[in-house]
């Protein structure tokens, strides 16, 4: 019986790896989407609109999953979503303020802030083979994007963002249940959503204009906004959260295949090292047997 628990346990965690690997590759796809967007709609906006999309998405195929939801489970879903939210916010003003390969190196940093937040938050023991994991994804990352870097005011609050994202992973790892999932998506959707619309509000709101935008607003709504957040929240029931966090490194190298073979973007040498460092680091923590990686996911109350 033993045996058979810790075989269904392992196909789980394997399912939810591939899962969580499928969001980043959601994600990963819509920054040429994105990139070409935002030069007709402020990214405020954009946000506010595609995580509302997104939220009454769910809401609309899954109607009686916030009423499921407990009083203490809602409230961590609201908190969740502020920290996503405002994460969002400040990693948008630190882009006016610094450049995007900068800003995506800072971002990254949630890999490194991920498991220092998860041994004090949930006493969790980080383990040397975790630990050169995170280190190699980062090194990874700074030869994927990198060519040049100063520390200056936007690069301060992409940091601070970095942070927010780090906690959001810890928080969703330590109080997301596969039995919620689909209320904690809904509720986190709709509280990014309003903080969103609240920041943008005093300037009015930009719509898309044409079908074609829509289009694009749409497919990241739904695919990498809705499901990917679903897809997030069900799989950290099942997976540590620094395992969540070197697993997700992965978003840039999805990036920038993306924008190789969708948006006309040459391949490069630096791409194919630090793509092949970062996914090194990811088999690292999926091959090694899983008590040499992390303890157990301890939970934490609000």
């Amino acid at each position: 019986m033993t045996q058979l628990t810790t075989g269904t346990e392992r196909r789980t965690s394997l399912l939810a790896a591939l899962a969580l690997l499928g969001v980043t590759a959601a994600w990963g796809s819509t920054f040429f989407l994105t990139k070409d967007l935002l030069d007709r709609v402020p990214v405020l906006d954009y946000l506010a609109v595609r995580f509302a999309i997104a939220g009454a998405a769910v809401y609309l195929l899954f109607p009686k999953a916030v009423g499921r939801l407990s009083p203490a489970s809602r409230r961590r879903a609201v908190v969740l979503g502020l920290l996503y939210g405002v994460a969002q916010i400040l990693q948008t003003a630190g882009l006016e303020h610094t450049a995007a390969s900068v800003s995506g190196f800072v971002t990254g940093l949630y890999v490194v802030a991920t498991p220092l937040f998860a041994a004090v938050l949930l006493r969790q023991r980080i383990g040397a083979v975790t630990w050169g994991a995170v280190v190699l994804a980062m090194a990874g990352l700074g030869v994927l994007t990198l060519s040049g870097f100063s520390v200056g005011y936007g690069e301060a609050l992409t940091f601070v963002s970095a942070l927010l994202y780090a906690l959001h992973i810890v928080g969703l790892g330590a109080w997301s249940t596969a039995r919620e999932a689909m209320g904690m998506t809904i509720v986190q959707l709709a509280v990014i959503a309003v903080v969103c619309f609240v920041v943008t509000a005093p300037d009015g709101l930009v719509l898309p204009a044409t079908t074609a935008d829509w289009v694009s607003v749409v497919y990241m709504a739904l695919v990498a906004g809705a499901l990917a957040m679903a897809a997030q929240t069900w799989a950290q029931a099942h997976l540590p959260p620094t395992r969540t966090a070197i697993i997700m490194s992965m978003e840039p190298v999805f990036a920038a295949f993306f924008a190789v073979m969708l948006g006309g973007e040459s391949l490069t040498a630096r791409m194919l090292l630090g793509g092949a460092m970062v996914l090194t680091a990811m088999l690292v923590v999926e091959l090694v047997p899983r008590r040499k990686i992390e303890a157990e996911v301890t939970h934490i109350s609000v």
